[in-house]
């Protein structure tokens, strides 16, 4: 029987997300003994052609010829798979979504003309259906792993959806807000961190993006009442997730005050 055929593409990203995978070590070597790993440019110059059983892809959408290169990676690929802020929700560089695309070209570059880019940073998911999205800046390479696992033999990933707060009761760590003030997005964010700034006693970044049902306009209510100011409220939503809904939503509600 032929071993399934996994390719790792990289858009628009830091390539965290693909060290990850090669932070995986000894499981990484149990998924090279299971699959054949025929594309992953970030390990070996060695490619080989589609079509392929499963494609990872890191990073987003943020110039025309990636938003071509994916369709056709999406043709050969018979399940795809998201990594990370970038690819799932625009990343970090998603914030010039929200800003003058040519100012900022003019500002950056002394000859604009010669790029070729899009006035977006986009999920992959915009351009393409995606059978998964595995969230995080970076990814948790235990989550990869039953990803991975759970896609090649047929089955729904049991990758869970609950808020980065659970696992900070679960840590039995004290309330960095209730304790300290401290501005938290841990209450909105998706779990996978293992609450690791919490543990730390910092408020958490919202790295693994909204948690399902999220609530940040009440989550940023609570914030004013506590003495946090507009704008520290718009800098905490508009960070690695900044353009995944509905961050993006109650970020723009803060953005336009002094």
């Amino acid at each position: 029987m032929a071993r399934a055929r996994l390719a790792v593409w990289k858009f628009a990203s830091c390539d965290g997300c693909q060290l990850s995978i090669l932070d995986c070590e000894d499981e990484l070597l149990q998924i090279a003994a299971a699959v054949d790993i025929v594309h992953f440019l970030e390990a070996t110059s060695h490619v080989e052609p589609g079509p392929y059983d499963l494609s990872i892809v890191e990073g987003s959408v943020t110039t025309p010829k990636d938003a071509a290169r994916i369709q056709e990676i999406r043709e050969v690929s018979k399940k795809l798979v998201t990594i990370g802020a970038c690819a799932t929700a625009g990343g970090i560089q998603a914030l010039r979504n929200f800003g003058d695309h040519a100012e900022m070209m003019r500002a950056v570059y002394a000859k604009p003309e010669y790029i070729d880019t899009l006035a977006t940073s986009t999920a992959i998911s915009g351009h393409i259906p995606v059978d998964f999205e595995l969230r995080g800046c970076p990814i948790d390479k235990g989550q990869l792993i039953e990803v991975i696992t759970a896609l090649l033999h047929g089955r729904t990933p049991a990758i869970r959806a609950h808020s980065t707060c659970m696992d900070c009761k679960a840590r039995g760590n004290v309330c960095v807000t209730v304790a300290h003030g401290t501005p938290c997005l841990g209450p909105v964010t998706h779990a996978g961190c293992g609450a690791l700034c919490p543990t730390y006693n910092r408020g958490c970044y919202g790295c693994f993006g909204p948690s399902e049902d999220a609530r940040p306009d009440a989550l940023a209510k609570d914030m004013l009442e506590r003495g946090v100011k507009r704008p520290e409220v718009y800098r905490l939503l508009s960070n690695f997730n900044a353009a995944a809904e509905p961050f993006r939503t109650e970020a723009e509600r803060h953005g336009d005050q002094e």
